[in-house]
């Protein structure tokens, strides 16, 4: 087939929403893969107003039911002879102060953000492997550069992801495989609404840290987010370059996170940041 074949997980809404119609007009034809097909609607109705419903191929996928994994990267192979690009970008995050969350909802959190990208990367490089070919891209976050206040075990899933990107780059790079990982600041998707999961434990009164969450989502509710359009751009850019670069980094609030770390001694980094998000105190 003539037509290049991308794959993405998390397609229901937000970033794997918005890519799945940037790279389908970019004349991609694209598996947009969703743990619920019954939350299809969106998505059917945003190809539908691009014009590009026929090249989209909605497929029910959960990265976190592993054994189905190889069984789906196989399907699609069958159906389409190759996979050209693979876009991880199924996610979501689990908030709350660190002290509260339990390690059940930790692990939870893992099992998505890292374990389920690592599952289809795994699956989809022997495919790639044989085309001498393909892009697999990693939906990351400046949370996987910079420690985010109250998502913990979200920034640790996206740190642990950008280690193993890094030097999984360094292994495939001589088998013609580019691998990218994209890190978004913070951006109008459904990760700050249906896609937050609170911890059990910090959403309770007797959480000796429950006044300062209220301050801090307050604080967080007034933070600017840019149009996710921009990011699915830059996706569907990566996936058409031959030669990306390993970090793309994107959001003023992003470029500006990463910059204050790098360039403030720590203790005035971190008491800027407490100050801006009101943490102070009981």
């Amino acid at each position: 087939m003539s037509d290049k074949i991308a794959v993405i997980t998390g397609s229901s809404s937000g970033f794997g929403l918005l890519t799945a119609v940037e790279l389908a007009q970019a004349g991609f034809r694209v598996v947009a893969s969703m743990r619920d097909l019954g939350r299809r609607a969106k998505l059917d109705e945003a190809v539908g107003a691009a014009g590009v419903a026929p090249r989209i191929d909605a497929r029910r996928l959960d990265v976190t039911e592993f054994d189905a994994i190889p069984g789906f990267v196989e399907s699609v192979v069958r159906d389409y002879g190759r996979i050209d690009v693979l876009v991880n970008n199924a996610g979501f995050a689990v908030a709350g102060f660190a002290e509260d969350l339990k390690l059940e909802e930790i692990r939870t959190q893992f099992e998505t953000n890292f374990f389920g990208q690592v599952a289809m990367t795994q699956a989809a490089i022997p495919v790639m492997r044989r085309q001498r070919s393909g892009h697999i891209i990693m939906v990351s976050s400046i949370a996987g550069l910079h420690g985010t206040m109250t998502l913990s075990s979200y920034s640790a899933s996206k740190h642990a992801l950008e280690g193993w990107t890094e030097s999984l780059r360094l292994e495939v790079n001589s088998l013609g495989i580019k691998v990218v990982l994209v890190e978004p600041g913070s951006f109008q998707t459904d990760i700050w609404t249906r896609g937050a999961v609170m911890g059990e434990k910090a959403t309770k009164e007797t959480s000796p840290n429950f006044q300062r969450s209220l301050r801090m989502r307050d604080r967080v509710g007034t933070i600017p987010k840019a149009d996710p359009a921009e990011v699915a751009r830059l996706i569907a850019a990566v996936a058409q370059d031959p030669n990306p670069r390993l970090r793309y980094l994107i959001g003023r609030d992003a470029k500006i996170q990463l910059a204050t770390k790098r360039i403030l001694p720590w203790k005035w980094h971190e008491r800027m940041i407490a100050n801006f998000l009101k943490i102070d105190g009981e």
